[in-house]
């Protein structure tokens, strides 16, 4: 059973969904970026998160909708006080997670792009979506 994240006053929600294709992966780092337009975040720190969004993202893109069938990818930004949560959301084919994929030991090609995840942020949790068929890729990062 997912976690439920807490929701905070001052939390920023941004919600995004662009066709599941290579080239429109760019807009959801512009958003993540634009997220944090005048408040300070170490460079490093947004380019992690970058990163991790983009792995999420690709892995939506290449695994999720096979045989060339159209899709979307769905990323709900939730910018609380003291941490971002990021949910990538597709309605494609689902897979199964193996331990492999989070607990350090070998991994396939799909799950080298979970271990990035997980290696620049706190929190990595992947489920089936309860409202749709596909999965959801949900990772947290203290900010703080």
């Amino acid at each position: 059973m997912p976690r439920q994240v807490p929701v905070t006053s001052e939390e920023q929600r941004v919600r995004l969904t662009i066709p599941a294709k290579a080239e429109f992966v760019g807009l959801c780092r512009l958003a993540l970026a634009g997220l944090f337009r005048g408040r300070p975040i170490p460079d490093e720190t947004l380019a992690d998160l970058k990163l991790a969004l983009t792995e999420a993202c690709s892995n939506v893109v290449r695994h999720a909708y096979r045989g060339g069938s159209p899709g979307q990818v769905e990323i709900l930004y939730r910018l609380q006080d003291d941490r971002l949560v990021i949910e990538v959301m597709d309605e494609g084919e689902g897979f199964e997670l193996g331990e492999p994929a989070l607990d350090g030991r070998e991994f396939d090609e799909s799950g080298l792009g979970l271990a990035i995840i997980r290696s620049l942020t706190d929190d990595v949790e992947v489920h089936d979506r309860q409202d749709a068929s596909g999965a959801t890729l949900r990772f947290t990062k203290h900010l703080g």
